[in-house]
Parts: C-alpha cells; structure tokens; sequence
C-alpha cells in the first residue's frame, strides 16, 4: 500500500483492468464514438483492451480525442514559451484555470507536440463523483484534491497532496499542473491564492519556502480562451456574490460545465509557458524578510508572468470597450466581430439587469484590464 493511494492517479500496472472495467460504459462509447467516428464499437474496445500504460492511453485516445475537440470546437491552439523547458526536467507548471478539464489536457497536449513528457494534474473531487469520470482522471495522470472537508482532515489532506507534488517532482521526475486558485476564474481576474503555495509548501522539509520553490522550478502558464463556452453558465453565480448572497450548485452543475467546456464554440486558444521563476525568487528573498511577504510577493510574479504573456483576443478589447463605453481599442477588432459578440451578449443575458451586463462584459474585459495596468506600472 502506497500512502498516496487514495489520491492518485494508476499505476500503468493497474490501467489495462481499470480499461476493461469502463470500456462498455455509456459514457466511454460517447468518448470514443466522438474520437474515431469511423470504428465499430468493438474495434476500439478491442484497442482499449490492449492498452498497458497512462501514455499509451493519452497517445492513443485521448491525443485524439483533443485533435477532435480542437476540429469542431476552436479555431486552433497555438503555443509559445515552450523553448523554454529542458528535457527530462520536472516543473511545477502554475496556470491560471478557466476550463474544468480542457486547460490542462490541452497543456498536455502541447507538452506531447513538443517532445516533453506529460504532467501529472490536480482535479477537484467533486468533478470526479462519478465511477467513469473517476477512473478517466485517474488513467488520465490525474491526482485527486479533496474539497468541503472539516479543518483537521482539511489539514491532513494538504499535507499528503504537498507531498504527493514533491514525490512527482524529485522522485518520479513527473512535473505537477496545478491552478492558482482553487476553482476557476469565473470574473476573468486571475489570481493566485497564498493558501496554494502554502498548501505546496507543507512538504519543504527543513528548507525555507523559497529554498524549496526553487527546487520545484515553478513555472507561470497562460492559457486564454478567445470565447468563453461556459460564459452564461457562470452568471448565476457572479450574480449571487456581488449580491453578497451563499450561491448553491445544482446537482449536475459540475457535469454540464463540463461538457459545454470541451464541446462548446471557443475560436482561438493559446498557450503560453512561462520561464523557471529562479531569479524572481533570489529577488523576492532579498526584498522581504518575512516568509508571509514573500510568499505573496512570489503571488504577484506568478500573477504578473500570467497577465503579461495572456493572449488577448478581439472578444476582450471588445468587451473593454463596451464596459467602459468607449473606442480606446476598436483598432483590435472588426465591426463584424463586435456585432456578433455583442450578439452573442443579448442572446445569453438578461440586458435589462445593468450588473448581469457589466459581470458578463467584466469577464472578458479584466484580462485587458490587467495586462494594461502591469505595462503601465513597468513603464
């Protein structure tokens, strides 16, 4: 027994049972039939059935399946940032986090084109609360977070999941993918929580927090979507917090965003890898003494590497201008790209609610907003 059982991901010696046991599950057929739409139900069965390893799965299946994704449902992905990795090095990849599971298969994805290994990845447990989705993440590299628990086991959990992250990283030379916050950035503002780094700090051993962020080689991603496929899906609740009011999932919330994430229209996508954060935290170190100040001075570079290499699409600028009611940006967009966002805007939202307005506008205007502000603060 490994004391890391309960969170994570199989073993390429328990992948091809694991297979065989969901291989005729409902959901699988829609997976595959949506993947290879030109096999016979048994034709991918049986390749399934020859399936051994995590890799082979991600190479042979779901490689495919985000090429399908990418087909029906982007204008494709382009990436940059990815001559700065080495190979055969682990990284702890830090990203801001907008699609349940598109964000970090798609970085996988990327890694795989570019002759890297793939990570190992967070995914909160209650997106997982179904058998099938369950084994999915767990064949797919995934490493279980355990959310809603009571302090104490809240604590316990931290500190396993800490070590799990250094075991990837200095063991098994596996870099982790993890977000910068827990949950995703609904209002567009990404930013990275203290109670994240101080959760992968728990496993420093004897190090201070920098001396061991350096040793993980963190590295900032940015992934931008140029549409928002769960955009309307995350009103309510935007809604409910600037009205101060508790905002409650239904039951199969997690499931449907889930879906409208990978099958919904999103244009352009793009990735960004950040470089090793080795000097910024040299510097962080010599600036602040205490550890609570580095730990959010190493937020903020995290945040600013995220917000500066943020590929911003017309859809932002446009929304940035219909926010603010002005042209500071029609230079980034056509009439006919802002008619059908603004199109897209009245069909989704109640227009005569002036805060649903400016949370959906807000939601794609803040990524400008933030770029703009670090530029300016840099000049």
């Amino acid at each position: 027994m490994s004391k890391f059982d309960d969170i994570r991901p199989f073993y390429d010696t328990e992948v091809n049972d694991a297979l065989r046991k969901v291989a005729r599950d409902p959901i699988m057929k829609a997976v595959m039939n949506f993947t290879f739409p030109d096999m016979t139900d048994e034709e991918w069965i049986q390749q399934l059935y020859k399936t051994h390893s995590i890799r082979d799965f991600q190479i042979n299946f779901i490689y495919h399946a985000i090429n399908m994704v990418l087909n029906k449902s982007s204008d494709g992905l382009t990436t940059s940032g990815f001559e700065n990795l080495k190979p055969n090095t682990a990284y702890l990849f830090i990203s801001n986090h907008r699609d349940i599971i598109l964000d970090t298969s798609l970085l996988n994805y990327s890694l795989y084109k570019n002759g890297f290994k793939m990570t190992t990845s967070a995914i909160g447990d209650n997106l997982v609360k179904n058998p099938f989705l369950l084994t999915l993440s767990r064949v797919t590299r995934n490493f279980i977070v355990k959310r809603g628990l009571p302090s104490r086991e809240l604590l316990e959990s931290s500190k396993l999941m800490s070590e799990f992250i250094k075991d990837s990283i200095m063991h098994e030379n596996r870099s982790v993918w993890m977000a910068q916050r827990e949950g995703r950035t609904k209002d567009g503002n990404d930013a990275t929580h203290k109670g994240v780094l101080k959760m992968i700090a728990m496993a420093k051993d004897g190090m201070t927090d920098m001396e061991y962020f350096k040793r993980l080689k963190i590295v900032p991603v940015s992934i931008s979507y140029e549409l928002d496929p769960t955009d309307i899906l995350k009103m309510p609740e935007l809604l409910a917090r600037s009205k101060t009011e508790p905002y409650v999932k239904n039951p199969n919330e997690d499931f449907v965003t889930l879906r409208s994430g990978i099958m919904g229209q999103k244009k352009g996508i793009h990735i960004h890898v950040g470089k090793v954060l080795d000097d910024e935290i040299d510097d962080i170190v010599l600036k602040h003494p205490s550890t609570n100040k580095q730990l959010q001075a190493l937020c903020d570079i995290i945040d600013e590497v995220i917000h500066a290499n943020y590929r911003l699409w017309p859809t932002n600028y446009i929304a940035h201008d219909l926010l603010y009611q002005s042209n500071q940006y029609n230079t980034y967009y056509t009439a006919d790209e802002k008619e059908a966002f603004e199109k897209r805007l009245y069909e989704g939202v109640d227009t005569s609610d002036e805060m649903a307005v400016k949370h959906f506008l807000a939601m794609y205007a803040n990524p400008v907003t933030n770029q703009t502000a670090l530029k300016t603060s840099q000049a």
